[in-house]
């Protein structure tokens, strides 16, 4: 189950606000579309994102995709069990998938038109 308050972004990644800092990662539907994923390569923690500037890499048995960053800020927390079960990506992308806990530079931006929510993301990829 996708909590309401996620927001998702026409890349594939998410946004889930948290009392600590926010969550990206990427949706079920883009790990869905890569297959099973293999390896994921994550910023250090410290690292400045900007919005819209690739932050790592997916890489799948089909593909490698970049990852793109949906907010301004910086890395706080990475998700290293990644490092050792790749396919939580896949198994719960908004769960145990998660990849990066980001503390946003402007909170607010995740308010923006480019951010939907878990409905208009369904309709958006075809999936409802």
């Amino acid at each position: 189950m996708i909590p309401a308050e996620t927001r998702f972004v026409k890349s594939h990644e998410y946004v889930l606000p948290q009392p600590d800092g926010v969550l990206v990662g990427i949706s079920g539907y883009a790990a869905d579309q890569l297959g099973d994923v293999v390896f994921v390569e994550l910023p250090p923690v410290g690292t400045k994102l900007k919005k819209g500037a690739s932050f790592g890499v997916v890489e799948s048995v089909k593909a490698v995709s970049d990852l793109y960053a949906p907010i301004d800020g910086e890395v706080v927390a990475v998700n290293d069990a990644l490092n050792a079960e790749p396919a939580l990506v896949n198994e719960d992308p908004c769960g145990r998938g998660w990849m990066l806990r980001v503390k946003a530079s402007d909170a607010a931006q995740i308010q923006g038109p480019e951010f939907m929510a878990p409905a208009d993301y369904d309709k958006f990829t075809g999936e409802h």
